[in-house]
């Protein structure tokens, strides 16, 4: 039987829509990764939070800050795993690996942001590792992007990255039919 986690990406306050750094349809995508979340607790999946930290005098995520801390819709539980991280890999220079290998998880499933930074750097190295990944599309957020002068929008830039990642790292799948199953 199959043994799964359910890694929560960034979803921390300057990501909102009041934050430093507010990402297009957040609040949509919070509301979705908590149902996800739900479901997981209530199943007994392994729920780790991921976290970024910036420099202090960082744009955004600045340690020691508001910004930085995990946005109340998807406060940690009581003995749920909290992962800091400093690149968007959620894996690199992190326990998160050994973690789950301690746990005995062979199945993966990544919600949160931004679908083309952390999203897509975490969900291809659970892949690399050999895990069976999932991203849960519509529980992750991300934002306009500028490429050579001109706007990329948000919706675009997230169809992109989940196309990407669907040809060759994972099944990506709406919230309810994730729930569904």
């Amino acid at each position: 039987m199959r043994k799964r986690a359910i890694i929560i990406v960034d979803l921390q306050n300057d990501y909102r829509t009041d934050g430093r750094f507010p990402l297009s349809g957040i609040d949509a995508a919070v509301a979705k990764a908590a149902r996800v979340v739900e479901a997981a607790r209530r199943a007994g999946d392994l729920v780790v939070h991921v976290r970024h930290e910036s420099p202090a005098d960082g744009p955004f995520f600045a340690v020691g800050t508001q910004g930085a801390e995990i946005m109340a819709a998807m406060a940690p539980q009581a003995g749920e795993a909290i992962v800091t991280k400093r690149f968007p890999n959620a894996f690199r220079e992190t326990p998160l690996a050994g973690m789950l290998a301690s746990a005995g998880v062979d199945d993966v499933t990544v919600i949160g942001a931004m679908s083309h930074m952390c999203i897509d750097a975490t969900a291809r190295a659970a892949a690399d590792l050999g895990l069976r990944t999932t991203i849960v599309e519509d529980a992750c957020a991300t934002r306009d992007l500028a490429f050579k002068g001109e706007t990329v929008p948000a919706g675009t830039v997230h169809a992109a990255f989940m196309s990407a990642l669907a040809f060759a790292y994972g099944e990506v799948v709406s919230t309810e039919d994730y729930l569904a199953r």
